[in-house]
């Protein structure tokens, strides 16, 4: 029944999504100007980790795109709840477990995609990286995707409108990608700052895939990181639900 019913509103929400094609390509347009306009800078720089700059960014963006995807997923349960869609789905039988899953595997699935083109546009540009580290790091911006798109989601059910979601969202984003070191590894932060990127969880995360993009699987990087990420997605999904179940009851 479970899989049943997610599999409907999965495919619901990814036909939409692929009629926006627009909107599929412009989510994919920051990370590639990131990619284009920032990694030639890094080339040839001491940056203090193992690999090319390219296998120290690449995976940061992939990361950033799931970060800022999935973060503000939650505008579209916003925009249902004021057209009436979601009341009339939550008094359906449908379980609302699968109300939350259809939505975060359809966003989990639009990000692995763009994080495709994403590493096809850097190898053009020179990355290297060996196949199974890459697809190690479409998984973890999967799992990324979920946690945070449930997160969102629960956030936007408790909230009434964009104006008071949005900046709520940039709030919780911005310090995570700026501690998390996305863009650039936390070694090269001062000790105070790689300290206190220790409590952003993205950065076992970030950590986790660069070691996965110059072929170490089996570092303690990957290890947390994968512990993370997992425990990250059970914990949101399992908020995600119970709000879902709860929210206007």
């Amino acid at each position: 029944m479970l899989l049943h019913d997610t599999a409907l509103i999965y495919g619901r929400y990814l036909r939409q999504s692929l009629r926006s094609r627009l909107a599929l390509l412009f989510g994919l347009l920051m990370p590639l100007l990131y990619l284009l306009f920032f990694g030639p800078l890094l080339t040839g720089l001491p940056l203090g980790g193992r690999g090319s700059s390219w296998q120290l960014l690449v995976p940061g963006l992939l990361l950033q795109l799931g970060l800022f995807g999935a973060s503000f997923a939650g505008f579209s349960v916003i925009v249902e709840k004021g057209q009436g869609v979601l009341e009339r789905m939550r008094v359906t039988p449908v379980s609302r477990l699968a109300l939350l899953l259809g939505r975060v595997l359809r966003d989990a699935t639009v990000f692995v995609l763009q994080a495709v083109l994403l590493v096809l546009a850097a190898v053009t540009m020179g990355l290297r990286a060996p196949l199974a580290g890459v697809l190690i790091g479409f998984g973890f911006v999967g799992l990324l995707t979920v946690s945070l798109g449930s997160l969102s989601c629960a956030v936007a059910m408790r909230v009434d409108t964009p104006q008071s979601f949005g900046p709520l969202v940039n709030a919780l984003t911005l310090p995570s990608m700026l501690l998390s070191g996305l863009m650039l590894p936390m070694t090269l932060a001062p000790g105070w700052l790689d300290v206190l990127s220790h409590f952003m969880p993205l950065r076992y995360l970030v950590d986790a895939l660069r070691d996965a993009y110059v072929g170490s699987y089996g570092t303690d990087h990957m290890l947390y990181g994968a512990l993370v990420a997992v425990g990250f997605a059970l914990l949101a999904v399992t908020v995600g639900t119970r709000v879902f179940r709860t929210a206007g009851a």
